[in-house]
């Protein structure tokens, strides 16, 4: 008999919330994080948005499980007391030209089944007054949430439901065997292995490695990763009354654009930027030296921002399976049956709109998981 019915390998947002669904059905049930916490990487380094789900392509894995999860995170939210706030958003065209990507972007959010509307610039004017426009889209349904208190309600979720979950433990390697997997893990030096009848694997930023060591060809399956690092600067106190919500630019290929962020404490701050990374370095710095290019960003939006208003604040890498200059990938959540691998569940460019999703996720997840 294994030692575990089912290991989730991985414990961000993702990995935890796959844990507290299936916990309740697969016992036992072992979660393993190489890090000290649970969270450390791209769960805990983001905009904490929850989106509506207007980005994605009609049909698309992103589009379904992020309109699916936005629904049951506000429940989940106002159930459990997990800190959010239904903030709504705008996106504004700030550029001549720009109203008819707005109008295919409200095509697109509406096709998802997002609730939306158009606004002129009379009527964006009217709610934010600072920020340049042409007309824009609202979005009633988009919202901030404590990333942190989310997966605090996983974690505690799954370990109620008989989970174990391990920290500091890296997997190093992953083998197929009759009727069960062997996984051999690092703890601080010490090497040993357990077996688990069925795998997750939920490794975020190294969620290609984990595939590949259970056998399968990363770059052929259309898995290789390439970090995407983002980095955020901040507004003082004194300015952070200038926009009383999110706003966004109309996005580009690879990204949303920069755009104005009010977290929970009502700080305001921009970002994310992007800088694909050369390797798998996951180099946290902000660099001062972007300001004068974030000050250009922040006054598409707010023309009043000067650079020296804003002081880097904080990065995250984003883990994506879309090269630069490549049109953008869907998430990858796949059975690898038809690879000869049963039980194994590999889940592979879990950027945004991940966290959103994160509960949609673990439901689809425990589907697969009948096959």
């Amino acid at each position: 008999m294994a030692d575990a019915a089912l290991t989730v390998i991985g414990g961000g947002v993702v990995g935890l919330a796959i844990a507290a669904e299936l916990s309740r059905r697969h016992a036992p049930l072992f979660l393993l994080e190489r890090n000290a916490q649970c969270g450390q990487e791209t769960s805990s380094r983001n905009s904490e948005v929850i989106h509506a789900g207007i980005y994605y392509s009609n049909g698309s894995l992103k589009a379904r499980l992020c309109v699916e999860g936005n629904r049951l995170l506000y429940d989940l939210c106002s159930g459990a007391g997990i800190p959010h706030r239904r903030i709504t958003k705008i996106i504004t065209a700030t550029r001549p030209g720009e109203e008819g990507e707005l109008h295919r972007l409200y095509a697109l959010g509406t096709g998802n089944g997002v609730r939306l509307r158009m606004m002129t610039a009379a009527e964006v004017h009217g709610i934010e007054p600072q920020i340049v426009t042409a007309g824009g889209i609202f979005s009633p349904d988009t919202g901030i949430i404590s990333a942190h208190g989310l997966m605090e309600y996983f974690d505690r979720a799954a370990r109620e439901q008989g989970a174990v979950i391990q920290t500091r433990c890296a997997v190093v390697a992953l083998e197929r065997r009759p009727g069960d997997y062997l996984i051999t893990v690092n703890e601080g030096g010490v090497i040993s292995t357990i077996t688990s009848e069925r795998v997750i694997n939920a490794a975020g930023l190294e969620s290609d490695t984990i595939a590949s060591l259970a056998g399968v060809d990363a770059e052929k399956a259309g898995y290789r990763l390439h970090y995407s690092k983002g980095c955020y600067f901040a507004l003082p106190p004194s300015l952070s009354g200038c926009v009383s919500r999110l706003v966004y630019p109309v996005p580009t290929n690879e990204t949303l654009g920069v755009h104005a962020v009010v977290d929970l404490g009502g700080r305001l701050r921009f970002g994310p930027d992007i800088e694909y990374q050369k390797g798998r370095v996951q180099d946290y710095r902000v660099d001062e030296k972007k300001r004068s290019a974030f000050g250009a960003s922040v006054r598409r939006i707010l023309p009043h921002i000067r650079d020296e208003d804003l002081t880097p604040d904080m990065s995250g890498i984003r883990p994506k399976t879309q090269a630069p200059g490549d049109p953008a990938q869907d998430f990858a959540i796949r059975h690898e049956v038809e690879r000869g691998l049963p039980g194994l569940v590999n889940l592979i460019g879990m950027e945004s709109p991940a966290l959103t999703a994160s509960p949609a996720i673990a439901r689809f997840v425990a589907r697969l998981m009948t096959r």
